[in-house]
């Protein structure tokens, strides 16, 4: 299985670093073939100080203390773009040619597999010629396989149904563990660790049959049909991501910039001297700038007529949302500890039960595309927000299912279980610049003493000894600095978290085999207009703009005399 978390990162230049069987940080050299078969990193700042353990814990433990959160800030973020970010961080760092190690590829192919690219390889893997991801389509070769809800009597006859197409497909059969039959028939199995990107990702299925099925029309058909199918979606997925989900979190002025003037500081034209001109991804970008959604992470959601706050099942909760996957959980409603999760024979179901699949109407805003009848009704739990981009995460994310990094089977600390200490963990094991480091870099006016220490409502490091909070203002964890820069902007990322970003997305465009960068000129043709694709124009062609797809299990009736 694919572990959600690198314990090892190929930096060019630098070699392998890696933490030890005693937990140390060590930076080895591998073979030429070992380095042709990683992914590649690269390193865009500075090498920077390590932060001891104690100072990890002590830090780790304030951004995830169980305080009251804001919601982000006027326009509020609908919640389902903090999923997602995932799915595109997953699409970002797919590796393409895992399947294929010990077979014959290509230098091309395996540069361009290994390299950081927004083209959906997540979604599509190396296609359906290839004989490995076959298993990934349905039988015309064409269209991607979708899978079937089980039917569940709670809390009534409406779910006691399966529901065609609202699961991922998988893999299902006898043989092996129950969590080996549940596991997803998609390329990257990380898509399924979570509810909401696993929906997501289904989403993204329907949106691919759904090209296909229009361009059918115009007499295309097979291979042909499925590259200009791919590349519809490609291009508005990019456009998507262009104007849509990065101005929501990052200073819109910002992607303005990077789109219209390009990269000042990232693999920069004509500086760059990378082999065959094939992208790279910064470390500072994987493991500090685009661990933002962290924050963004709500402890419940409204989900469906179901699970929500008024419903029979109550709010889902973070922990819900793990269980009724096939990467983190089980299905199973009876699980009630992280411990649960992590036994794979756990369980008797093997697809999503039915009363869990997705009300798309409250993880996004179709009031934006004018569609007021899309909108839940807030007596029966209405939508969510994201929180607001900031230094605290929610608490649940103190105690992380071992599937969602690969842990299941092997022995870890406690601590492993909290996400902010995995982040901090990790880039201190890089010697990731600081933010001072990177504010230095990008020429702008690093944040004071008092905004590192105070904030602007966001985690207290009063727990943290003078020592040691005189250590983080002198040299502010990346990760740290950038959520501390977001908090004091209004809870989107600034001049060095949101430079980072804006330039790593403008690089994966511009190094993706299908790019609306090198197609200065495209424009979409599936929205509302010729300059508008959202992602809530996406489900709605996904979902054919019908209230029963994008919402199956259908609202809660009034109680009589109501």
């Amino acid at each position: 299985m694919k572990r959600h978390v690198r314990d090892s990162f190929f930096v060019v230049g630098e070699g392998v670093l890696e933490i030890d069987d005693r937990g140390e940080a060590t930076t080895r050299q591998p073979s030429t073939a070992e380095e042709l078969r990683r992914f590649r990193f690269s390193r865009l700042g500075p090498k920077g100080p390590r932060t001891d353990e104690e100072t990890r814990v002590a830090l780790a433990t304030a951004i995830t203390s169980n305080v009251p959160q804001p919601d982000s800030a006027d326009p509020a973020v609908p919640a389902g773009f903090t999923y997602l970010g995932q799915f595109v961080d997953h699409d970002l760092t797919m590796d393409r040619t895992e399947s294929q190690l010990g077979q014959d590829v290509n230098l091309d192919e395996l540069m361009q597999g290994r390299s950081p690219a927004l083209d959906l390889d997540s979604v599509y893997g190396r296609g359906p010629r290839d004989k490995d991801d076959q298993v990934f389509y349905a039988e015309d070769g064409v269209k991607l396989k979708v899978g079937t809800t089980t039917p569940v009597p709670f809390p009534d006859e409406g779910t006691n149904v399966p529901f065609e197409g609202f699961d991922l497909p998988r893999r299902g059969g006898t043989a092996g563990t129950a969590a080996d039959r549940r596991l997803p028939l998609i390329p990257d199995s990380r898509n399924d660790e979570n509810l909401v990107v696993a929906q997501t990702h289904l989403a993204f299925i329907r949106f691919h049959n759904r090209v296909v099925d229009e361009l059918a029309l115009t007499g295309l058909t097979g291979e042909r049909l499925f590259r200009a199918a791919k590349e519809l979606v490609v291009r508005h997925y990019q456009w998507m991501l262009k104007t849509d989900h990065l101005p929501r979190i990052i200073d819109p002025a910002i992607v303005d910039d990077v789109f219209t003037n390009g990269r000042k500081f990232f693999e920069v034209p004509g500086k760059h001297h990378g082999r065959d001109n094939t992208p790279t991804m910064p470390i500072e970008f994987s493991v500090a700038s685009y661990r933002f959604g962290h924050s963004q992470v709500r402890g419940a959601y409204q989900w469906n007529r179901v699970f929500n706050s008024t419903g029979p099942g109550g709010i889902a909760s973070l922990f819900l949302l793990f269980t009724f996957t096939g990467v983190s959980g089980n299905f199973d409603p009876s699980s009630a500890t992280p411990a649960d999760l992590d036994d794979v024979n756990r369980g008797p179901l093997f697809t999503l039960p039915s009363n869990w699949i997705a009300d798309f109407r409250r993880l996004y805003d179709f009031t934006e595309a004018e569609r007021d009848d899309l909108v839940p009704p807030a007596e029966f739990g209405g939508g969510n927000v994201t929180k607001r981009i900031d230094t605290l995460l929610v608490d649940p994310l103190t105690q992380l299912p071992a599937g969602t990094f690969g842990g299941r089977g092997t022995a870890f600390r406690e601590i492993e279980r909290n996400l902010a200490f995995r982040n901090l963990t990790r880039a201190s094991m890089m010697e990731l610049a600081s933010g001072q480091q990177i504010a230095e870099l990008f020429g702008v006016e690093p944040l004071t003493a008092e905004q590192i220490l105070v904030g602007n409502g966001g985690a207290v490091v009063d727990g943290l000894s003078e020592e040691q909070q005189a250590r983080l203002v002198e040299a502010t964890p990346l990760w740290f600095y950038i959520l501390r820069e977001a908090e004091i902007g209004n809870g989107r990322m600034g001049p060095v978290g949101g430079r980072i970003t804006a330039e790593v997305f403008h690089r994966a465009m511009e190094g993706s085999r299908i790019s609306i960068v090198r197609s200065p000129y495209w424009r979409p043709t599936l929205g509302p207009d010729s300059s508008t694709f959202r992602m809530v124009d996406l489900l709605l062609f996904a979902f054919e703009g019908k209230a029963d797809l994008l919402n199956p299990l259908g609202d809660p009736q009034p109680a009589p005399g109501n």
